[in-house]
């Protein structure tokens, strides 16, 4: 489940953070310490009576398993049905962030990141355990039948599939949509601001932000744990590490380490190229294996295993295996995995959100449903093949070491290719990568879901990386000391319960919002009907000709917005302000983009309603350089481009310049949009 958030580009925004170990966003200190209490508390509880914590999160699993399995497995499908149905829909063509807003990456640049999210040590570790022991044990039918090894597979794809991806995508969307279209936090509690709107700043709100953290801690506990375990297999191979508890302590500490230097000495630039070369160094694996083994089989066993996926999809996405009495298999697996990518949702749907604004809502579906999944279909074919065709083929050791938790099977498995010493080296330094980022990625969000950030790109405060990194160290340590890789999954089952109940509050507020929204959106608010002059305006038609053909550059642009369009937008904020309303004008330059390297200034009036906070109003007049028009083959005008006064709403760019308008030109103009704001605002 792991994923490399240090892929998001540094923006100036984020350099306050690193000024100083205290200096950050204002902390949530309900969600923080309720957060950390049961966090720490059942760290304690672990090592202070671990058979007995055992015995008590192995009941609860299995209350769990029987009181909400079905829930786990309907939950899933539904979301799964709801993000297909938000990307196919004419809720497809709305953006994340303003109509004008485009996206910051570049497709390719994108696609790039959304790839390395599929990526972590735990797909490395289950690539192989899972196959093998799906094929000896399945939970229904004969083991060790050509059917068992289809199905094998299968299985391992249905756990690491689309399913998953949707519910990453439905937080993705909504941490997305409502910070950078409506403006609101980012946070988890912003999407229930339409079912529950000024509830969310208080109880309701630090409980579903608390939810959310626990929920990741544990997730990433759970993460840490296999990469725990999986390294310390490799370095046993590598250096003769001791496999037990005390290399893995080690291993934990390293992780909180990286942690605090990360967020003390600002190497996240150093992490992210360690990341991106690890995607790298990851295909190079799966190529070698490709390559240097049975390759043809291995194709084969891919388009088979893509085949059988497709066709098996409908009946196992609702498959509660209510008559094969296969509860036990489902706790270890399927709930499993469905909490497990609940309690990561709000980790990696951060992630996703961040690198996302200005995505339509069309290409952020299609992009996350099927990129990260291109990547496990090809690991998962290449290393889970490979893996059962030697199992098939008689190795009785490799079959019992592959089923162990503990990644041995892994590492067995590469043994037997050309360089296997450089093989099993690389795999250990491709998981170690995975194992630090993850650590740091994860101490990074949990420590922005307890903090009121002020703006998108801002992160919380070192102190609170240092101190999440340590509390998931622990929690890993204690859990894994319990009963190592079961534990975990079992807790994963627990922990990820409340945070999926939140998830289907967030898909009912979700849609509310995209439906006002494209409702405002679909009324005509983006059309502009410029009225008809009054006597005082009226202005002869050759006048206008003059006005509209005359080309200004830069510099006449800014004079204009200065001299003409300050004045008339400062006049209104006043006469409002002065009737109630919480109004001002402000001044700017907008960020650089691909049609202006240096932004255009601009003038705005707001005017936020404490009713709907979610719905501010904004008219921003900016300027912005287009190229001039040409007719019949000839340039109008002596240059290329030229300066336009774009007038933009919160909705983003209304497509019509107000250069050369007057002061009075300007305030109508200003107003119109305003009332139909205020219309808007009645409907609601």
């Amino acid at each position: 489940m792991s994923t490399d958030t240090r892929a998001v580009p540094e923006t100036p925004a984020e350099q306050p953070r690193r000024s100083g170990l205290f200096s950050g966003p204002p902390v949530k200190w309900p969600v923080f310490g309720a957060s950390l209490l049961g966090v720490v508390a059942v760290a304690i509880w672990a090592i202070a009576t671990p058979d007995s914590a055992y015995a008590t999160i192995y009941d609860w699993t299995v209350w769990v398993g029987g009181a909400f399995g079905w829930f786990y497995i309907a939950l899933g499908t539904a979301i799964l049905v709801f993000v297909l149905y938000l990307g196919i829909s004419r809720f497809g063509t709305m953006r994340l962030g303003p109509e004008h807003s485009r996206p910051e990456f570049s497709t390719f640049a994108w696609a790039s990141m959304l790839f390395a999210a599929g990526i972590g040590t735990d797909v490395m570790f289950f690539s192989v355990v899972e196959p093998v022991t799906q094929y000896v044990a399945p939970p229904v039918g004969d083991g060790g039948t050509v059917q068992a090894a289809r199905d094998a597979t299968v299985w391992t794809l249905f756990h690491y599939g689309i399913t998953g991806w949707a519910m990453y995508a439905l937080m993705g969307m909504a941490l997305g949509f409502f910070a950078y279209r409506l403006n609101l936090p980012l946070a988890v509690r912003s999407a229930l601001y339409p079912i529950f709107g000024k509830r969310i700043d208080g109880v309701l709100g630090h409980a579903v932000d608390t939810a959310a953290v626990l929920g990741t801690v544990f997730g990433v506990a759970t993460s840490l744990g296999i990469g725990v375990v999986f390294l310390n297999i490799g370095l046993n191979e590598l250096f003769g590490v001791p496999v037990g508890l005390g290399a893995q302590i080690g291993l934990a500490v390293l992780a909180i380490t990286i942690a605090a230097i990360s967020a003390t000495t600002g190497v996240d630039k150093g992490i992210r190229f360690l990341s991106q070369l690890n995607v790298l160094l990851a295909l190079s694996l799966a190529g070698w294996v490709l390559v240097t083994g049975k390759t043809q089989l291995l194709l084969e066993g891919v388009v088979m295993n893509v085949g059988d996926f497709v066709a098996s999809f409908p009946g196992l996405t609702m498959d509660t295996m209510a008559y094969d009495q296969a509860n036990e298999w489902m706790n270890l697996w399927t709930l499993f995995f469905w909490a497990w990518w609940v309690a990561w949702a709000s980790f990696v749907g951060l992630f996703l959100a961040r690198i996302s604004r200005g995505r339509t809502i069309r290409q952020f579906v299609a992009g996350t449903m099927v990129i990260p999944f291109a990547y496990i279909v090809m690991w998962v074919s290449i290393f889970g093949n490979a893996a059962l065709d030697r199992v098939r083929g008689g190795d009785e050791a490799f079959t019992e070491a592959a089923q162990n938790y503990d990644g041995r099977g892994f590492f067995m498995l590469v043994e037997q290719y050309p360089a296997s010493g450089v093989v099993i080296a690389v795999a250990t330094f491709v998981g170690l990568l995975f194992y630090v980022t993850s650590a740091d990625s994860g101490a990074l969000v949990m420590a922005n879901l307890c903090s009121r950030l002020r703006h998108v790109q801002e992160d919380g405060a070192a102190w609170q990386r240092i101190v999440w990194a340590a509390v998931t160290g622990l929690l890993t340590i204690s859990v894994l000391a319990v009963g190592g890789i079961y534990a975990l999954q079992y807790a994963t089952v627990i922990m990820g319960l409340p945070f999926a109940i939140v998830m289907i509050l967030v898909m009912w507020g979700l849609y509310k919002a995209m439906r006002r929204e494209l409702q405002r959106v679909e009324s005509g608010g983006g059309v502009h009907h410029r009225p008809a002059p009054g006597p005082e305006d009226r202005e002869s038609w050759r006048s206008r000709i003059a006005r509209v053909t005359n080309f200004v550059d830069r510099d006449d642009a800014e004079r204009h917005l200065d001299t003409v369009v300050a004045p008339a937008l400062t006049e209104v904020a006043a006469e409002l302000q002065a009737r109630g309303v919480n109004a001002t004008a402000v001044q700017g330059v907008a960020e650089p983009s691909e049609d202006d390297e240096h932004g255009g200034r601009y003038v705005e009036l707001r005017a936020d309603d404490t009713e709907h906070p979610e719905h501010p109003f904004r008219y921003r007049v900016q300027v912005t350089m287009s190229p001039v028009p040409t007719y019949g083959g000839r340039m109008i005008g002596d240059r290329d481009q030229y300066a336009k006064l774009d007038v933009h709403l919160d909705t983003g760019a209304q497509d019509y310049d107000v250069m050369g308008y007057r002061e009075s030109q300007i305030i109508h103009d200003c107003l119109d949009e305003y009332e139909r704001h205020l219309e808007f605002l009645r409907m609601e």
